[in-house]
């Protein structure tokens, strides 16, 4: 297991002393927010006939290791679009995707139940099957004529049901699957958590006022509003939450899948140590703006 890990970032005494006197740990956030998107990568890399493993229903094996491909390639995504120091306000956006696929993770795990799996896939394809019903009435309203752009769509959709494992019949009677809040209560996080990854992160999706001003108008006094450029740089405490969801995501994998969870434990030492170390920095992040004004 440990030669199927790749190696952690090592940081100078230089750099680290430099960010301690800038106050911005974010040269250092980058390299281990890339790391560990390269991590759960490697985590969703591993087969199902492990040893190690439990007897896993295969399709509930491939939608998780298919949401820990998601987080990685999100993650990889902003990787890119960080390192130019711009597109802060894109890599808000992807972080409320990366943050709901990693809860995700943890709650399926968590749950640990096929029928909440059974919801998971049926809550998109119930979406999918009704766009089926719209292109199937507008053939019949047009006597039967398909177009190809029709075909294509209907071929994919049930290529996705089919490869379900799963009947219409069994998509429609599937009970709805628990909002966001409902799946933070059950993992035991706080409100804060549902707060701070869903309710402000959908500023970021939906174009609020809020996200307005913070990343793409600029008001002055004498001047009222104009527009913001791409100046907008990805903040640390982003590296840091996201860096940690995932992290968490990993390891409630790890620990659903393995036969015995303590033969994973040169990957959970990985884990917990990447978390040390971010927890860390945070805490010197953050200490000033907890003090009395």
């Amino acid at each position: 297991m440990e030669n199927f890990l790749p190696n952690p970032p090592t940081f100078s005494n230089e750099l680290v002393e430099q960010c301690k006197q800038n106050g911005d740990f974010r040269p250092i956030l980058f390299e281990w927010y890339k790391y560990v998107g390269i991590l759960c990568l490697h985590t969703a890399s591993l087969t199902l006939n492990s040893p190690a493993f439990r007897v896993i229903p295969k399709i509930h094996y491939a939608l998780l290791t298919g949401l820990l491909n998601r987080c990685s390639r999100l993650m990889l995504a902003n990787v890119r679009l960080s390192s130019t120091q711009r597109y802060g306000e894109t890599t808000a956006l992807l972080d409320r995707s990366i943050a709901e696929t990693a809860i995700k993770i943890q709650w399926l795990c968590h749950k640990d139940n096929p029928e909440y799996f059974l919801r998971y896939l049926a809550d998109g394809l119930k979406k999918d099957l009704k766009l089926k019903d719209d292109i199937n009435e507008n053939i019949s309203n047009r006597g039967g004529d398909t177009l190809v752009i029709e075909t294509k769509m209907l071929h994919s959709i049930d290529t996705c049901l089919n490869l379900s494992g799963l009947t219409q019949q069994k998509v429609f009677s599937a009970k709805k699957l628990p909002d966001f809040a409902t799946m933070c209560r059950d993992l035991s996080y706080g409100d804060m958590v549902y707060t701070a990854i869903y309710r402000m992160g959908s500023h970021a999706v939906h174009g609020t006022w809020s996200d307005l001003i913070f990343h793409y108008l600029r008001h002055e006094d004498d001047q009222g509003f104009s527009l913001k450029d791409l100046e907008e740089d990805t903040q640390d405490i982003q590296y840091i939450y996201m860096s940690w969801l995932v992290l968490k995501a990993m390891g409630a994998f790890l620990n659903y899948v393995a036969e015995n969870p303590s033969e994973m434990n040169a990957f959970f030492s990985v884990l917990d140590g990447i978390e040390q170390e971010l927890a860390e920095i945070q805490n010197f992040v953050l200490a000033s703006d907890f003090d009395k004004e």
